[in-house]
């Protein structure tokens, strides 16, 4: 199965920059899961309630405006395996799992 791209445009006004940091805003990793739960929901074409984060990796920081681009792929064990990249760079990788129903 090929990965699924979704790609996203970091808000300039974001709400997580107006503490994260003052002077020199970045993305916080929170931020990014939610975005790459949000899209493994969308893969999966339903609301998931309570995924768990198998790992996650944040490689490199986001500013304000960056496009991101989120792969996503489904594993043979039923987890999303997800990156996402700022052009070639990458930002951060890991996986969910939805709970078993």
């Amino acid at each position: 199965m090929q990965p699924t791209e979704f790609a996203w445009v970091v808000p300039a006004d974001h709400p997580a920059f107006a503490g994260h940091f003052p002077g020199r805003p970045i993305v916080p990793g929170v931020v990014l899961l939610d975005r790459a739960i949000l899209f493994a929901e969308s893969l999966l074409g339903k609301q998931v309630d309570r995924w768990q984060i198998g790992n996650a990796k944040f490689l490199s920081p986001v500013s304000p405006a960056e496009t991101l681009v989120f792969s996503l792929q489904a594993t043979p064990r039923g987890a999303i395996a997800f990156t996402v990249k700022s052009g070639a760079r990458d930002v951060a990788s890991g996986s969910l799992t939805a709970p078993a129903p």
